[in-house]
């Protein structure tokens, strides 16, 4: 009897204790969360100093995260967005839902940024992964990728950030051109998945020369694999840059954890992760600089980036030559 009291009064003390302890949810995209990428690490990390609960939420795609945040609005349980980027923060911001993040900090990106919503947490090159052995001189520009018949294996530009930065970085390069260059590359594609996983999976196991990924892609290949043979092609007409975020959602009900957790994200705790799970360049390079693998990455001589406000006004009618290209 005193064994059975004991253990209910336990169980009702242990429930109280779960029901104190605030809870931050922040949305990603899907591979951040992983058991592979950045988030078992940085919740371990953040949870050692907040006494609270950190939880992530996925939602597929770095672009599906704005669709589920404009289906949601208000009734939102994320307190935190990490994982768009600058191709659709002027639309994030059109929505209302995002409030102003309060930190300063001085960041290492190769353009100048300064957003009173969003905070960059890390960035990148797009590029076009390849095998050394199996390709040796890879396309050096759309037009010779369009004109060859090596294969590409590309993400959906609705629902992926490198689809949509893809989608960008054509436009970016070839401006009123861009249908036409659609139009050559569509014998090329084998295939348009949702996000970035399933398109790299794919590559891997054969079914395609070429991946639209990253220019630090093949770091991963070399520092955890040992495998020197992943390589990305630098174009001439230039790379387009992907800077990712994160925001606060105005009606979150841990304001002030969700701040706590932004200004986390800018430290060395958080960044010093990012070069090594998410296989990006940090926002913030560490002390101690980076892997040693990162030196042989290759360097665009030319970085292709449009404004917010131009990405989106952009995004329409990129999308619509896309879309009519690849039907034919």
């Amino acid at each position: 009897m005193r064994t059975s009291a004991f253990a209910l009064g336990f169980s009702a003390v242990a429930t109280m204790a779960a029901a104190e302890t605030p809870v931050l949810t922040v949305m990603t995209y899907d591979s951040f969360a992983t058991e592979w990428g950045p988030g078992p690490s940085v919740e371990k990390a953040f949870e050692a100093d907040c006494g609270c609960d950190l939880r992530f939420v996925t939602a597929g795609d770095g672009a599906a995260l704005l669709a589920r945040v404009k289906l949601e609005g208000a009734r939102s349980e994320a307190d935190v967005v990490l994982g768009l980027d600058t191709s659709l923060t002027a639309e994030a911001a059109a929505t209302g839902l995002f409030a102003p993040h309060g930190v300063s900090v001085r960041t290492d990106l190769p353009v100048e940024f300064a957003d009173p919503l969003f905070l960059p947490f890390d960035w990148g090159w797009f590029a076009f992964v390849h095998d050394r052995n199996k390709l040796a001189t890879p396309p050096d520009s759309f037009e010779a990728l369009a004109a060859s018949d090596v294969k590409i294996v590309i993400q959906d530009p609705r629902s992926s950030t490198p689809g949509l930065g893809l989608l960008l970085w054509v436009k970016a390069a070839y401006g009123d051109r861009a249908g036409a260059i659609w139009e050559a590359l569509a014998d090329n594609i084998v295939t348009v998945t949702p996000g970035w996983s399933e398109a790299y999976g794919l590559f891997l196991q054969g079914e395609a020369d070429m991946v639209l990924s990253y220019t630090t892609s093949p770091a991963y290949h070399l520092i955890a694999e040992n495998d020197p043979t992943k390589a990305a092609a630098v174009f001439r007409e230039g790379n387009y840059l992907q800077v990712e975020v994160a925001g606060k959602l105005a009606a979150s009900d841990q304001p002030e954890l969700a701040d706590r957790f932004l200004a986390f994200m800018m430290t060395e705790g958080f960044q010093g992760l990012i070069a090594t799970t998410n296989w990006m360049y940090p926002a913030v390079t560490p002390a101690g600089g980076l892997p040693e693998g990162f030196a042989t990455l290759a360097m665009p001589a030319k970085t292709l980036l449009m404004a917010p406000e131009e990405a989106r006004a952009a995004r329409g009618p990129a999308l619509d030559e896309w879309r009519a290209a690849l039907a034919r």
